[in-house]
Parts: structure tokens; C-alpha cells; sequence
């Protein structure tokens, strides 16, 4: 018999598949994508920075944070642009068909798109082979969440 967390994962992961859309699944920060940094940050002050409860927008699932409503309204006219890679996952641990929680300050933006690691040491491991882990990580994902 399936425990609950188990049964939510796997309906989680057909329906993830089923949409064919990156699933965004961060139970352990309350739901908040990124851990509540603002994702258009990274693009326009390539920064982490922490956004603000007073500008939040559900998207997939999860609660995103924004340093400003302008933030909050270019992320809300094209989410795919913002939304990091592997559903906010690091993006090593994917590459490595894992999944492991992200340190918002450790990140990548290679062609457009937003890379998140887990800690200092492992983007480091990460932008020594970048685009070789980029091409695991791609083949990986998603099916990775219906493990």
C-alpha cells in the first residue's frame, strides 16, 4: 500500500507527464518557487534577489515572489521565459538523474535560460562540464519526477 506522500508523488508525476510541462514541486519552502527569489531578477540584475509576499503570482502549482510588481507582470506575460530549468530543481542533481533542493544564490543563465544549483561546490563542479550536464540533465527531465 502506497503512503499518502508516495501516492501524491506519483499522481503528481502523471499528471506532470500527461501536461508535458515542467512541474515546479517545492513542499519543503511552503510551495514557494526558488525559495521566494524573484526569478526575473536573475535576467534583469543578475542577481538572487529575495522577493515580497506583497507581489506573489501561483503559477504551476507553487507561489512565485517578485521584488516588484513590474517583475511580477513580466513573469505573468511569459513564465516559460523566467522559470528556472528542471521545475527549480539543481540542475547537477538532474543531470545526474537525481532531484536536490537549490541555494538560490548558486545560478546560471546560459542561453536564456535559468540554472539553479544546489550549493557553491557543486556550481562549481556544474561550470566545469556546463553544457555536457545541460544535455544529461535535458534527457533526464521530466521523466525523472515519474521515478
Amino acid at each position: 500500500m502506497l503512503k499518502p506522500l508516495s501516492k501524491f508523488l506519483l499522481i503528481f508525476g502523471l499528471i506532470g507527464s500527461a501536461l508535458a510541462v515542467d512541474a515546479i514541486f517545492t513542499p519543503w519552502h511552503n510551495n514557494l518557487a526558488i525559495k521566494g527569489f524573484d526569478p526575473v531578477a536573475y535576467f534583469t540584475d543578475n542577481s538572487a534577489i529575495e522577493g515580497n509576499a506583497d507581489f506573489e503570482y501561483e503559477w504551476q502549482g507553487a507561489i512565485w515572489r517578485f521584488a516588484s510588481a513590474q517583475h511580477r507582470d513580466m513573469f505573468i506575460s511569459d513564465p516559460n521565459r523566467y522559470a528556472p530549468q528542471y521545475g527549480g530543481y539543481c540542475a547537477y542533481a538532474v543531470a545526474n538523474n537525481n532531484t536536490a533542493g537549490i541555494d538560490p544564490d548558486q545560478f546560471t543563465i546560459v542561453d536564456g535560460k535559468l540554472y539553479l544549483n544546489y550549493n557553491a561546490k557543486i556550481q562549481e563542479k556544474w561550470l566545469r562540464e556546463r553544457d555536457s550536464f545541460i544535455n544529461a540533465a535535458d534527457q533526464y527531465w521530466p521523466d525523472l519526477l515519474a521515478k
